[in-house]
């Protein structure tokens, strides 16, 4: 790309046009193109290759309190991606080199180089550095070996154990010598699990009448639970958790878009007298623990020892549907916008 052409550059962008009331609709986002300026002196111009959405970015589209702040209405959504530097005006990036940032949502960007951070294409494909060797693979190690300190020998039972989280807590904790049962919301993403994620036993809680009576069939009692959804899947662990056990609360994606306080576990008094330990946690807490999971998780990807899925959705428009699949099951593994050419996938 010539210099003369840089400022001619228009990038499309996904803003929050109104704050969504219950599950977000498509209309309360917009798209909008935005001229771009020539990078100055020490700025890289961005060209973003794919994007992540993720559930977490639902509570930022409400005015809470919370851990993170609020999206701003009106201006473009923020979140994981991974670029080429298209062009560099004296930065710390060439071009030609492949950036991960925190500027997804549209297809351009220039930067002055904070809070990028180059990525080595040859361990993976590029956007794998959004899911297993990004933010959900260090979610996933971190909260189970951290927080649920697994046992040789320890059951473990993960919910959404398909998701771009769950699947790698399972095979993270079938490495370290656990049983592991999975849930997941259809039949295909049963079969994935027991095949390709080697799960010990996996169900599809849609079909499930009583499902603590199910867990309970695959599970003769639970060491570690990993909670990415809640409600009653909580209820059930809480049911079938053996003494001493630990719950890690990663996330309840069950009520992110309720409008209304849910009941909370009628069965909580186990937590008591089964002594168990229930811990919530953020991920960005634990980014000290960057490189362990990084040198571990590069040892397995090459060891085959991890197996992952992508759901890849074409083009910046389509990224609010995208992000809409995830509340209803959509996606296998993680959830990808793929906005323009150079990726290897």
């Amino acid at each position: 790309m010539g210099e003369s052409n840089v400022s001619q550059i228009l990038s499309r962008e996904i803003r929050l046009k109104q704050r969504p009331v219950g599950v977000p609709k498509e209309g309360d986002f917009e798209l909008v193109t935005v001229p771009l300026r020539e990078p100055r002196e020490g700025e890289v111009l961005v060209q973003n290759i794919f994007m992540s959405v993720d559930p977490y970015m639902r509570g930022r589209m409400s005015e809470r309190e919370s851990y993170i702040p609020p999206f701003p209405l009106g201006k473009a959504l923020e979140g994981g991606c991974v670029g080429h530097v298209v062009r560099s005006v004296g930065g710390r990036f060439r071009e030609g080199d492949l950036v991960l940032s925190m500027l997804g949502w549209r297809e351009y960007y220039l930067s002055d180089g904070t809070g990028l951070i180059g990525i080595d294409p040859s361990l993976a494909p590029i956007q794998t550095y959004l899911g297993t060797l990004g933010m959900p693979g260090l979610t996933a190690y971190v909260g189970l070996l951290d927080l649920g300190q697994p046992q040789d020998g320890d059951t473990v039972f993960v919910s959404a154990a398909s998701g771009a989280v769950g699947a790698i807590v399972c095979q993270i904790a079938k490495i370290k010598g656990c049983r592991v049962v999975g849930s997941a919301g259809s039949d295909a993403k049963v079969t994935w699990l027991l095949e390709e994620a080697g799960v010990d036993a996996a169900f599809n809680y849609k079909k499930v009448g009583d499902l603590s009576a199910e867990v309970a069939k695959h599970c003769e009692g639970v060491d570690i639970y990993f909670d990415n959804v809640g409600g009653p899947h909580l209820v059930a662990a809480l049911d079938q958790m053996k003494p001493c056990g630990r719950v890690v609360l990663c996330g309840m994606i069950s009520q992110y878009n309720i409008t209304r306080p849910p009941r909370g576990p009628g069965n909580l008094i186990l937590a008591i007298i089964k002594r168990l330990t229930l811990r919530g946690f953020i991920v960005t807490d634990h980014l000290h623990r960057q490189q362990d999971f990084l040198s571990d998780m590069s040892r397995w990807i090459a060891e085959g020892r991890i197996a992952w899925k992508e759901t890849i959705v074409e083009g910046i428009g389509s990224a609010p549907r995208a992000f809409l699949g995830l509340f209803s099951g959509d996606n296998v593994g993680k959830m990808l916008v793929k906005l323009g050419p150079g990726a290897r996938e």
